[in-house]
């Protein structure tokens, strides 16, 4: 099942210094936390001056899918998709 949202998430991240990286590891959404793996896609695009990061990822178990977006302006994370096995 796939769902479009524009929801705001609390995210947790981290930045490599040794690969440049920085990158979401845990989102918590619907009160659950969940593990993230590896970015799948990332890509940045411009509203006005604003710089947005689309990371699009699943949890370590491969079971949600994830499209989030972080705002470099406000520093806050929006769930913009997610999607399930089921």
């Amino acid at each position: 099942m796939r769902e479009d949202m524009d929801e705001p998430v609390s995210v947790l991240a981290g930045y490599s210094a040794k690969f440049k990286q920085f990158q979401p590891l845990l989102v918590t959404w619907n009160n659950v936390d969940y593990r993230l793996g590896k970015v799948d896609f990332y890509h940045k695009t411009k509203k006005g001056s604003t710089t947005l990061h689309h990371f699009s990822m699943s949890d370590k178990q491969e079971q949600v899918y994830f499209k989030l977006k972080f705002d470099s302006r406000t520093l806050n994370w929006t769930m913009q998709e997610n999607s399930t096995d089921s």
